[in-house]
């Protein structure tokens, strides 16, 4: 591999080996599988739309974003507002009867599944195959053995008071449905030591039913394996990845895949505060009394072989964006579904964001109208360039970190007509921003911003209005919400009010990882 045409943020060292996290961003609760020569991965995306991301890799190492299998969250008036926490959890990847499916557990309406006869779509209408409070963490098994169809689920106690148990049921051949009650096929409570376990993945693997789900909470956990001769139960149980002396806390949910040449990898993911749930992939293999030993001897690796498979170019999901015609590439995810017209197309490049009119533009956190991507997990640089045309008084937009804190910096219009630079931020516990430094002459309505994310999430903002870069405010470290990581996100805002407020244009956003100069790859527009 030539270093200089490297993406920033590959995994992939060049000399036939990797290093851990293989994405090194919120790529949260990933499942995996393979079809032929090609991998494909989803994740958690919580309350952000488009959801269900659908990753490609030929190498389990260098991965793409090809799109997303979720246009809008259901119930679609409940997400019409951020609900950052809540929406998809931990969905489940599997291929059968020619079709890809997605089954997942919304915390507060039930199983759900989606499925295609390709990874790139027509994906489905969500499919509410299980109603209830608290079904989290769904998986799909389809038994070429006997023919049976089975689905297991964990619990969230938020919602339902139960926790700590998969329950098991007999699920229609197509999908559509479940044959029984449900049974609480393994039941934490009962194995000495076992604490908040969920995110289960459902196998058929040497005569045995296998269950792999994580325990010991997302920050501090383990994973286990559970096994059974029969679907129902009894379950043996087994830790086959934990912490032992390395730095990655809590190695947690995620799922296996086989290679062509008879290798198995496993991939999951560690909490890494402000930046999310970053995903690693071990090495597998099955013991001489059959159980899976992961990782360096069921500790997890950082540097190790690549999968024994064909070499790929490196790769990593994008970032960049031009907005061409502006259109916005897969990696950007609105806060809520979206309204039509958010974003115009036009004859040339740039994002051009109407300046949507909310009664909540004191708080990001509230506006289902900013444009996000995830915060990579390695130092970085992010920046863009803003025109405000907008003249409604008030009317702003800017680049922004978002978490149960944030802090932004753009351009807003004064009640004089004028244009000024300002940067705000609020904290946790605040209901309206405050400015985080003295507000500026932007004169010509135009300004170059930038982020740059140094260790532990920490954030300097600086802009160029003409005569080069300037700092602006202190150091802000960025927060996650309680499940999400941080965002990177752009947004334009007016005050309520009525009739058309004006819009935003932001071109070329770049993200740069910290002591490289690498050209970055820019995402196809959807």
């Amino acid at each position: 591999m030539n270093a200089r045409n490297a993406p920033a943020f590959t995994a992939d060292l060049g000399d036939g080996t990797y290093r851990n996290p293989v994405l090194d961003a919120d790529w949260s609760d990933p499942d995996l599988l393979r079809v032929g020569d090609d991998y494909y991965l989803t994740a958690s995306s919580f309350g952000r739309a488009p959801g269900l991301p659908l990753l490609h890799s030929r190498d389990l190492v260098n991965w793409t974003l090809v799109g997303h299998a979720l246009d809008r969250l259901e119930p679609a008036e409940e997400f019409a507002v951020p609900r950052h926490d809540c929406g998809v959890w931990a969905p489940a990847l599997r291929y059968h009867d020619d079709r890809f499916w997605i089954f997942w557990g919304d915390p507060d309406h039930g199983v759900h599944q989606v499925n295609a006869p390709d990874i790139r779509g027509p994906w489905t209408a969500p499919h509410l195959l299980k109603a209830g409070k608290g079904l989290i963490d769904a998986c799909p098994l389809w038994d070429e053995e006997s023919g049976e169809a089975y689905l297991v689920h964990g619990w969230a106690r938020s919602r339902s008071g139960i926790k700590n148990r998969l329950t098991g049921h007999r699920m229609r051949p197509d999908g559509t449905g479940l044959l029984d009650e449900g049974k609480v096929i393994v039941d934490g409570d009962r194995i000495p030591g076992w604490f908040t376990l969920e995110g289960p993945k459902l196998y058929r693997h040497d005569g045995w039913f296998w269950i792999f789900a994580p325990a010991g909470g997302v920050e501090t956990g383990w994973q286990g394996a559970f096994r059974s001769r029969g679907f129902f139960g009894p379950y043996e149980e087994r830790v086959v990845l934990e912490q032992g002396d390395t730095d990655v806390n809590g190695p947690h949910q995620g799922g296996w895949v086989t290679t062509p040449s008879g290798e198995h990898w496993f991939a999951h993911f560690q909490h890494k505060g402000a930046y999310g749930r970053v995903v690693h992939l071990q090495p597998m293999r099955w013991g001489r009394d059959g159980w899976p030993v992961i990782g360096d001897g069921g500790t997890p690796v950082t540097v190790h072989r690549k999968p024994d498979l064909p070499p790929q170019p490196p790769s990593a999901p994008a970032t960049d964006d031009d907005f061409p015609g502006g259109r916005f590439g897969p990696q950007w995810q609105w806060t809520a579904n979206p309204q039509a017209g958010w974003a115009t197309r036009h004859s040339g490049d740039g994002l051009r964001l109407v300046c949507v009119r909310s009664a909540d533009a004191h708080d990001l956190r509230r506006l289902p109208s900013v444009l996000t991507q995830r915060l990579p997990g390695a130092p970085c640089t992010a920046g863009t360039e803003l025109r405000l045309t907008a003249g409604e008084p008030g009317a702003r937009a800017g680049l922004a970190v978002l978490g149960d804190s944030f802090a932004w910096i753009g351009l807003e219009r004064g009640a004089d007509g004028t244009v000024h630079l300002v940067h705000r931020f609020a904290e946790p516990v605040a209901e309206r921003e405050r400015d985080a430094a003295h507000p500026r002459m932007a004169p010509e309505g135009r300004v170059r911003l930038r982020i740059e994310v140094g260790a532990g999430a920490r954030c300097r903002f600086s802009y160029d209005l003409g005569s080069g870069w300037e700092s602006s405010g202190q150091v802000f470290t960025a927060t996650p919400w309680r499940w999400v990581g941080a965002l990177l996100g752009l947004f334009a805002v007016a005050p309520d009010g009525e009739g058309p407020a004006g819009a935003a244009t932001f071109t070329r956003f770049r993200t740069t990882a910290s002591g490289t100069t690498a050209p970055r790859t820019t995402a196809p527009p959807l």
